[in-house]
């Protein structure tokens, strides 16, 4: 990475707090500055190899510095995601370190300027990517330098695929939080490439949403976005046109898309849309292009990315990646539960067919009715079959009667009507009576985790309520 940047110190690396017209520019060369000023500062501070240092930041050019920077000493690094409760914050920082803010980083700032020095050792670990805690505590996972310099996205020596998503990267649209992995590896591919990070300035609650009118106002090239916010994309691009030519690359992440929703975001969006499959513990797993969607391919997750092993154990999916997780954090047990001989139980069930990999259903989606194990997977997707519903989601539930009990959670096509009879019909034709759900719930939109993934604990809530 400082390579890159040294390469083209002239090169606009970062554009921050962006708007029609242009923002505050940070070059190649300015951003190696504040990196090593930084590092100093840390270094000054007692910092070195192994230290951990947690960062709560935006998402800033300043606040990229600082992770920069961090990795170039070699210490432990990780962010604090936002939406977290305050016992979930407490439990990250009580496995952190020392704690970086804004106002810390503007002090080392306006220490003296230096380049940066690699200290970092490839056995140390890089970076602790936490979980969403829907489940309630957040596992750290640990990513060593040496899995991050193999990482598809940040290792030196891409695949034909990478090179290829890699060029529609010249102006990447960077939002939501750097705590995120995935939003640290897109923007890997972008500054690797020789591309400029676009931070923009976000609306305020008069301006409207910020997509898709900032993909023309600012030129941008390629983003990630979740599920929910391309669905508001698709919802947006109905009512009115916008002119998307610089688009090259929207990866949806997060949750797979429904195979209609994916046809409608390729018919609507055009060549462009890509997505993938991967897991906190993994990282990106398989890749899903514009052309496996013109192909004819759509409720497949992808192909699995260079250098990815897939194994499929009695339903499960197993990877073994040169970039996946040495285990969690403080959790010895539990990575003993998914790290086996070198592989990550990834819990999700699914089958490998023709170079595809297909999900089938979660392993911990499991709801045990009559004290027979049924799987929330296969139910969600006979739902979302219907011509009534657009995105479906099934959750377990105590039961007095039958142990648990399967409720379904179901948002509607614009202007449909699901008729429930006709919902539990099809369950019950397709995997039977057990998966048949005792009640249908629907929703303007699906609550979700800071994952971005859609968040069942919240809908357990909801049942509740």
């Amino acid at each position: 990475m400082l390579d890159a940047l040294a390469t083209a110190p002239g090169h606009p690396a970062v554009e921050t707090e962006a708007v029609a017209g242009g923002g505050r520019v940070i070059t190649g060369g300015q951003l190696l500055t504040m990196i090593g000023t930084i590092e100093a500062g840390y270094r000054e501070a007692g910092l070195g190899p192994g230290s951990g240092i947690v960062l709560d930041v935006g998402v800033t050019a300043e606040a990229l510095a600082a992770w920069l920077a961090g990795y170039a000493l070699g210490c432990r690094v990780t962010g604090l995601p936002s939406g977290y409760s305050a016992a979930q914050r407490d439990h990250v920082l009580a496995h952190s370190g020392s704690l970086v803010t804004a106002e810390r980083i503007a002090e080392l700032l306006r220490g003296p300027a230096a380049d940066p020095v690699v200290d970092a050792r490839p056995e140390d670990v890089a970076r602790v990517a936490w979980t969403s805690g829907s489940t309630g505590r957040p596992k750290g996972c640990m990513q060593t330098y040496a899995a991050l310099s193999a990482h598809w996205s940040w290792g030196a020596d891409w695949s034909p695929a990478t090179a290829e998503l890699a060029k529609n990267f010249g102006r990447f649209l960077l939002f939501g939080t750097l705590a995120s992995a995935i939003v640290q590896d897109y923007l890997a591919l972008c500054l690797l490439s020789g591309g400029t990070a676009v931070i923009p300035a976000l609306p305020g609650p008069a301006d409207g949403p910020l997509f898709p009118a900032v993909f023309p106002a600012l030129r941008a090239t390629a983003t990630i976005m979740h599920i929910p916010r391309l669905y508001q994309t698709l919802d947006s691009l109905r009512q009115q046109s916008f002119d998307l030519s610089t688009v090259g690359a929207i990866m949806a992440a997060g949750s797979p898309l429904p195979p209609h929703r994916l046809a409608e975001a390729y018919e609507v969006l055009g060549p462009v849309v890509y997505t993938s499959y991967g897991q906190t513990e993994t990282g990106g797993l398989t890749l899903h292009t514009p052309a496996d969607i013109a192909a004819g391919v759509l409720d497949s997750v992808g192909r699995p990315l260079p250098g990815i092993d897939v194994d499929i154990r009695d339903g499960e999916v197993l990877v073994r990646t040169p970039q996946q997780m040495s285990g969690y954090l403080g959790e010895p047990e539990l990575t003993a539960e998914v790290l086996v001989d070198g592989w990550i139980r990834t819990r999700d069930l699914g089958l490998l067919q023709g170079g595809y990999l297909y999900l089938t259903g979660r392993a911990r989606d499991i709801i045990i009715v009559d004290a027979l194990p049924v799987y929330a997977g296969p139910i969600e997707q006979v739902l979302a079959a219907s011509a009534d519903v657009d995105q479906a989601y099934v959750i377990g539930a105590p039961d007095d009667r039958r142990g648990e009990a399967v409720h379904a959670f179901v948002v509607p096509k614009a202007g449909r009507t699901p008729d429930h009879t006709a919902l539990r019909t099809a369950v019950r034709a397709a995997i039977g009576d057990l998966s048949v759900p005792e009640t249908i719930t629907e929703l303007a939109e699906v609550p979700v985790a800071i994952s971005g993934k859609p968040d069942k604990s919240a809908l357990r809530d909801l049942l509740r309520s």
